[in-house]
């Protein structure tokens, strides 16, 4: 009766004459495959995408979508996320990007194969932002640019013309920023 403790998974556990909840912290992993599918639908995506902008949209055109907030156009970029760098005269700029590009993408595939298992946020994430990733390099050595084409605005602040993949790349990267959050408890 009195100090001995009964425990159960997530169950009542009984220490004295005292209950209490316990809700044991698991990761339930997710499968490599699932997460090679993911980024394979995000890369897919992302080029389907681009290309329909590209063979449908001129150059430089705003189709409202919504208006005072959305509308799509085709913008090619030469600089990276959000068109940081686009404007830079170095010769050398695109061959930068790509072997940046490539070296983060090797990193995140070492991540990927080396953390085992995964947890769903950690595998979600870097799968997003693999597909993403390797859409983009894609489009950099296929053509030197990427072609952005989601505008976001509100009056005249407009976000920065972006594209599916680096949405996916945000959006991945805010579940590891989430899960390193979560795990810190």
């Amino acid at each position: 009766m009195g100090g001995r403790a009964l425990t159960r998974r997530g169950g009542p556990r009984t220490v004295g004459r005292f209950m209490a909840q316990v809700s044991p912290r698991r990761r339930r992993p997710i499968s490599r495959k699932l997460c090679g599918a993911v980024a394979l639908i995000v890369f897919l995506a992302d080029q389907a995408s681009k290309a329909l902008i590209k063979r449908s949209v001129p150059r430089d055109a705003i189709i409202p979508v919504i208006p005072g907030f959305f509308n799509i156009t085709h913008t090619e970029n030469p600089g990276v996320a959000f068109s940081l760098f686009s404007s830079s005269p170095s010769p050398l700029k695109t061959f930068m990007l790509i072997m940046l590009s490539a070296v983060l993408l090797v990193a995140v595939l070492v991540v990927f194969w080396r953390v085992h298992p995964l947890g769903w946020p950690t595998g979600l994430g870097l799968s997003l932002i693999l597909g993403g990733a390797a859409s983009n390099l894609t489009d950099r050595i296929r053509y030197g640019k990427v072609v952005d084409f989601l505008d976001f605005y509100v009056r005249s602040y407009h976000w920065p013309t972006f594209n599916l993949a680096d949405s996916a790349i945000v959006v991945g990267a805010g579940f590891l920023i989430l899960d390193a959050l979560r795990s810190g408890d």
